[in-house]
């Protein structure tokens, strides 16, 4: 597979595409659409005027503002790319000025909250298409995005029972037009599926890293200048955006506690083992953990290159 998007459409997907949130992902989805003109028009828009103003600037989006419901008017699809909290505000803002047969989708990584939130303010003849695109970085503002950021990742449909299945399809050619690869299942499995895979993961770096920096016994200099790749890795992981974090723990708090819970009674497990000194356990576990890896990079998710923040070719 190409480490390139595709080439340019002769006929876009969409007439007008609106995009709420500039930020890595609303502004990756713009870099993108641009480049395979997958919209015939790009409108962003965005709460903050500095915002607004950047992208603008950079030129990625045919026309920018602060209006959401002025910015969605006769748009065919409108993506929601602000955090999980939001979503119900927007909706509401939106609601009045989304025309029949449009489209509505977002981005967010919890599901079956973002449903509850904007499927109500919807009128009738909107379709809403929830996505979950499973990329990202630590950065975020307009200026973090490429158009590049959804090249061989997933993206997961999550369409509420009864939708429109031409629109579940449209969604289908959109993310694949951005260089995903798409599944769909519901809302419900996928929030399981990623506190797992992501939420809780999360969770753990930010802790791991407060913990590091809350050590008395250890200064902030002494963390940063002995951190191993473990470590480094974690910190890359805790520096994500904190109000999109905070909003995915608050909406799918349900299934990330009871991951919370499973991997508690995994821990009691570990620590016990190490306590008594049973290697065989502590081996077995790392044979098995090691595998998982194996099988991340099978799939094109990760690259089995070793990375020890080291700098290469001379830079």
């Amino acid at each position: 597979m190409s480490d390139r998007l595709g080439p340019p459409l002769e006929t876009p997907l969409f007439g007008r595409v609106a995009l709420i949130g500039l930020g890595l992902i609303g502004s990756s989805i713009a870099r993108a659409c641009q480049h395979r003109h997958l919209a015939g028009t790009i409108v962003a828009i965005d709460q903050d005027p500095a915002t607004v103003a950047r992208v603008t600037a950079l030129g990625i989006a045919d026309r920018a503002t602060t209006d959401v419901a002025e910015g969605v008017r006769d748009a065919d699809l409108v993506v929601l790319c602000v955090p999980v909290g939001a979503c119900a505000a927007v909706a509401e803002a939106m609601k009045g000025s989304l025309k029949p047969g449009a489209i509505v989708s977002d981005v967010g990584s919890v599901k079956a909250s973002v449903i509850a939130q904007v499927q109500p303010h919807l009128p009738e003849g909107v379709a809403f298409v929830p996505a979950h695109p499973v990329a990202g970085t630590e950065y975020s503002g307009p200026d973090a995005g490429f158009a590049t950021l959804f090249l061989k990742r997933w993206c997961i449909l999550t369409p509420p029972e009864g939708t429109d299945e031409d629109a579940v399809e449209r969604m289908r050619a959109f993310w694949s037009a951005l260089g995903s690869d798409v599944e769909v299942m519901t809302a419900q499995h996928h929030d399981l599926v990623l506190a797992i895979t992501s939420h809780v993961p999360h969770l753990i770096a930010y802790n791991i890293v407060g913990t590091a920096a809350d050590l008395e016994t250890v200064t902030q200099s002494e963390v940063i200048k002995f951190s191993a790749g473990g470590f480094r890795d974690f910190t890359r992981i805790a520096a994500s955006d904190p109000t999109m974090w905070r909003d995915v723990f608050l909406h799918n708090k349900e299934a990330v506690l009871e991951m919370l819970g499973r991997l508690n009674e995994d821990i009691a497990l570990l620590a016990r083992a190490i306590r008594w000194g049973e290697g065989d356990k502590l081996h077995d576990l790392f044979t098995r953990t090691r595998a998982i890896r194996r099988g991340i990079i099978s799939e094109g998710q990760e690259t089995p290159e070793p990375d020890f923040g080291r700098r290469r070719d001379g830079q």
